[in-house]
């Protein structure tokens, strides 16, 4: 039942997204919802089980199987020239939604525009970079398989797969994806430089990091750490192994002592801080190394289709 009642989620959410997509007409808006209601009471769900929802809208999952079999005809490949004109707008719409960072509202229009164009690379690819703008690189990637799956040598999907895979620190996957993207365009600098850092953070990913997996360096400068960190500190056990560790410096230093001691309270306040961090906000510490790693790679300013 748990299967059934996921699947009815989803449709529910289907149906509820048609619902106020502003195309239907007032009878066709009630029709849905007296069907969302039938649903919700059959399945004995409700719209705040978010434990119910699935990564991908139900409608991505079903264009997603029509994609993977090209022996099936896709709806919509027949479009009117006015739906392929109006789905380039909604491209361009995109694209300017991008320049300005308004990420969220460019996603809203490369959606638009691949509803009235299914089999477009270029809308799954542009709205792939949106996502990674966003941080939602797993939705990310969906959409340059979708790209891929639909043109194979397009250079940019494989590209745009690559960095988001760098920012999820699968370092080795994302080294494939920028080879794949250089053997479609081998002159392209873009892709020989994120190919570099890849490379150069799967070399560092065992030496440069801390425990927690991020770069010390460009972590105390970022400011959300700033913030979870003041946090930390006004931990009473944090506080007490610091008093104690300045204490010994001082007191070593004033007896000559040196500092061996020193270094052993360093490494365990340093422990006990980086475990009280973990525990504060984990999704947080790999929310910043996601930021801290998508930061450092070039392509941020790359143009789109």
């Amino acid at each position: 039942m748990a299967v059934e009642k996921r699947l009815a989620f989803s449709i529910v959410q289907f149906l509820r997204d048609r619902a106020h997509c502003g195309a239907l007409c007032c009878a066709e808006q009630e029709s849905l919802e007296v069907a969302i209601q039938c649903l919700e009471t059959t399945f004995k769900i409700k719209s705040s089980d978010k434990q119910l929802a699935v990564p991908q809208p139900l409608q991505e999952i079903f264009l997603d199987s029509i994609l993977k079999n090209d022996s099936l005809t896709v709806p919509g490949t027949s479009q009117s020239p006015e739906d392929l004109e109006r789905a380039e707008q909604l491209k361009n719409e995109g694209n300017n939604h991008m320049k300005e960072e308004n990420y969220s509202s460019a996603v809203v229009s490369y959606t638009k525009a691949i509803d009235l164009d299914l089999r477009n690379a270029v809308y799954y690819c542009n709205r792939a970079a949106a996502h990674s703008k966003l941080g939602n690189y797993t939705k990310a990637t969906a959409d340059c398989e979708r790209a891929i799956d639909i043109d194979p040598s397009y250079s940019k999907a494989y590209g745009r797969m690559g960095l988001a895979l760098t920012a999820m620190s699968k370092y080795s996957e994302a080294i494939s994806y920028f080879n794949k993207a250089l053997a479609q365009d081998p002159e392209n600098d873009t892709y020989k430089s994120n190919l570099k850092i890849a490379e150069q953070k799967q070399k560092e990913v065992s030496t440069t990091t801390t425990g927690l997996g991020f770069d010390v360096a460009s972590l105390i400068n970022n400011p959300a750490f700033i913030s979870m960190a003041r946090r930390v500190m006004q931990n009473q056990q944090v506080q007490q192994l610091m008093s104690g560790m300045m204490t010994n410096a001082i007191g070593g230093s004033a007896a000559g002592v040196g500092g061996l001691s020193d270094i052993s309270s360093l490494i365990e306040a340093g422990q006990q801080f980086a475990q009280q961090i973990q525990q504060q906000n984990p999704e947080l510490v790999e929310q910043l190394k996601n930021h801290i790693q998508s930061r450092s790679l070039s392509g941020s300013a790359e143009e789109h289709s």
